[in-house]
């Protein structure tokens, strides 16, 4: 919070703060909070007053999961995929996208994210703990993101806006996650994590429902329509920086 107020920005905390009155004063807006048991919990909070502002709004942005495509058996999605989630969260991601569809003027713009990794969210930390394993499950693979990625993008479209825009944000190489850490393993010069089947694995029932889909995911139309390019086009590149980063 001190970090955020430190660059002039004025920090407020939502829902103990009333944002509404604000809606009618900014022009452009991101919503990254999840969707709950009971639905988006912005509009649940706030429906009428982006129903009102709608037509003064000049960009409202929306981070949804790749994960609205569901499971595809390793091939190839884009937008104009169907919308078939395999999991309950990807259905309520679903449900989301669609009800800020819904509101009347609204300047939605949607990014459908892949698995997110940056500083502080990677696999160096298991690696370096001796606790990674290469869980394997024969033809899964997974499309990833850099967060640096995603800031990118956003503020390409911020700068260009194309209300009804909807976007696939991921790197160019999807891969299955065993080779991920096998690469961070490499990188930190570690020995080669243990192989662990899939079935066998134990795993939290969250992590388990992450391998219930396998899939590969196009960028080509948010290169064309934002003049996107990901600074981290593969993970080899992503975690290297990563590494560097954390000296």
């Amino acid at each position: 919070m001190r970090e955020i107020a430190d660059t002039g920005a004025e920090p407020l905390l939502w829902p103990s703060e009333d944002l509404a009155p604000l809606l009618n004063k900014i022009p452009n807006v991101l919503v990254s909070a999840g969707p709950g048991p009971e639905g988006d919990p912005v509009l649940l909070a706030l429906a009428d007053q982006f129903a009102a502002a709608a037509p003064s709004l000049r960009w409202l942005g929306y981070l949804s999961t790749t994960g609205v495509y569901g499971d595809h058996s390793g091939d190839w999605v884009d937008e104009s995929t169907p919308l078939t989630p395999s999991t309950r969260r990807g259905a309520a991601r679903v449900q989301a996208e669609t009800a800020w569809g819904a509101i009347p003027d609204l300047p939605l713009h949607i990014f459908r994210l892949a698995g997110i990794y940056g500083p502080g969210r990677g696999p160096f930390a298991k690696v370096r703990s001796g606790n990674a394993r290469r869980i394997i499950k024969p033809g899964q693979v997974f499309s990833r993101v850099h967060v640096e990625d995603i800031a990118l993008a956003l503020e390409l479209s911020l700068k260009s806006p194309q209300p009804g825009g909807v976007y696939n944000l991921c790197d160019d190489d999807p891969a299955p996650p065993q080779d991920v850490i096998a690469y961070a393993a490499e990188l930190l010069g570690l020995p080669l994590p243990p192989e662990e089947g899939f079935e066998n694995a134990e795993m939290s029932p969250m992590a388990r429902s992450f391998y219930a889909e396998s899939k590969r995911v196009r960028n080509d139309h948010a290169k064309a329509a934002l003049g996107w390019q990901p600074i981290y086009p593969g993970y080899r590149s992503g975690l290297a920086a990563l590494l560097a980063s954390d000296g």
